[in-house]
């Protein structure tokens, strides 16, 4: 198989890989052990001091791995494949901020509304995970990878239950 075959699977099994890193480390990481650095990003906007979340030192947790790839990848003999590894996680990491960050969140204002049945199961999902503001109860950890049930629209009984 040509090399460039061979990197692109890696760095396409990588981006999708990250995406059960990315509901791991949510679930069990994000609301577990450093909930202390994610619940900010369960509050409300108008409850946040500033742009900046304590939530986006993730942003830097999730570099290292990906840098580390990078490197190793080109200074180590027979270890290149790695680098492809790194370049899927930042792939991966350019496609969660940009659906997550700029799409749901708004913290950019580059792309308002997309309007399909995956963008919207998206946004039903990402709610349905912060209809809750603490560590436990929630629903919904990945990004990429939505459960059935959100692909469609909540049925009119769903809604009465929920607003009494």
């Amino acid at each position: 198989m040509p090399d460039y075959i061979t990197y692109s699977l890696i760095t396409i099994g990588a981006v999708a890989g990250m995406e059960f890193v990315a509901w791991f480390a949510h679930k069990y990481i994000m609301h577990g052990l450093l909930w202390n650095w994610h619940e900010d990003h369960h509050k409300p906007h108008f409850e946040k001091d500033g742009f900046w979340e304590k939530n986006d030192r993730f942003f830097l947790v999730f570099a290292v791995p990906s840098a580390s790839c990078y490197i190793l990848g080109t200074l180590l003999e027979n270890y290149f494949f790695l680098f492809f590894i790194g370049v899927g996680i930042s792939i991966y990491g350019l496609i969660y901020f940009l659906i997550h960050d700029v799409y749901i969140h708004q913290r950019f204002k580059w792309f308002r509304q997309l309007d399909n049945k995956y963008s919207r199961a998206i946004l039903r999902a990402h709610g349905a995970h912060h209809a809750k503001q603490t560590k436990e109860g929630c629903e919904s950890f990945g990004l990429l990878a939505v459960d059935n049930k959100y692909f469609h629209k909540r049925s009119k009984k769903s809604q009465e239950t929920q607003d009494a």
